[in-house]
Parts: C-alpha cells; structure tokens; sequence
C-alpha cells in the first residue's frame, strides 16, 4: 500500500516531518503528489518536486493520505474531495494537520467522528480518520504510525514517546 502526501504550494512539512520520518525507517513507501503534478513551494521555503498528479493514485492501492496545513486553498476542490472519499472508502486512512483538516471537513468525512473541530483534543483518533491541530504535530505522527502498526513492539513505541517527551523538556 501507498502512503500519499498531498503537496500543495505553502504546506507546512515541519508539520508532517516526523510522520515522514517514522515511514522512511520503517521501509513505508511515500508518494509525494499534488494536485497537478507540479512543484510545489513549502512555507519552510523548501521547493519540493512530486512524483506525479493526485488524479494518478489509486484508492485502492492508497492505504494512507496526509494532508499538511498550510493555505488550503489550492487543494480545497471537490476533484480532492473525491479522491479521498474514494480512499475513505476503499479502506484507506486519512490523516489531515492543522488547515488539512478543513479539507477533510468539507469533503464531509468528519460527519459523525470525533475530529480536532468538534472536540477539545489536539490529536483525535477514529477508526479510518486522524485528526490535529498544528502543536499536536509529534503525537499526531505517533497515532498515525499506530494506526500503521509501525512500532515493533510496545516498548518501541513507549520508547519513541519517551524520546519526545524528554525533548520537549528539554526546550
């Protein structure tokens, strides 16, 4: 199964830099993709070339989408929403941070789950859908690495949770 990021000019990657870390390591493959296929510009200034068009992925071959925040208004189009829809329904996880997850709003995925826009969480977990707000960005890639099953076991993941939290003391 592909894991895609959607790229879109000023997405946040810092946002999604420790999910795309956790897939690397544990030999996830990453599609990175925008809307057309072309390059894209990130808030951080890095310009980052996508491996093809969101239109090219196949819902069926998609087991992840993320979705950055950033300004969404180049990705928040119905053409997305219908491709995520597609995802959601052929089984695949949607995983959208901050601004990315106004996308998933408004495609009407988060109808009746407990997402970051009706609950007071910064990370919120349903069965096919991940949810955070922009300072949730570590826990975020911890859920979603659960939700892959990407810890070896649960001293690697109490590990990993353990290393960021004394990090994050650490600032």
């Amino acid at each position: 199964m592909k894991n895609v990021v959607l790229l879109y000019n000023t997405c946040c990657i810092y946002e999604i830099s420790i999910l795309n870390y956790f897939l690397s390591v544990t030999g996830q493959e990453v599609l990175f993709v925008s809307l057309d296929g072309d390059e894209k510009r990130a808030t951080e200034g890095y310009r980052i070339c996508p491996e093809s068009a969101l239109s090219q992925i196949k819902p069926k071959e998609t087991g992840l989408v993320i979705i950055p925040g950033g300004d969404i208004e180049e990705i928040d189009r119905e053409e997305v929403w219908n491709i995520l829809r597609r995802v959601k329904k052929q089984g695949g996880i949607l995983a959208g941070i901050c601004a990315g997850v106004d996308v998933l709003e408004h495609a009407g995925i988060l109808e009746g789950i407990i997402s970051t826009h009706v609950a007071d969480l910064d990370v919120a977990v349903s069965e096919q859908v991940i949810t955070a707000r922009a300072n949730g960005y570590v826990d975020f890639a911890i859920e979603v690495a659960k939700k892959l099953d990407l810890f070896e076991d649960e001293a690697d993941l109490q590990e990993t949770i353990a290393f960021f939290r004394d990090h994050q003391r650490a600032d």
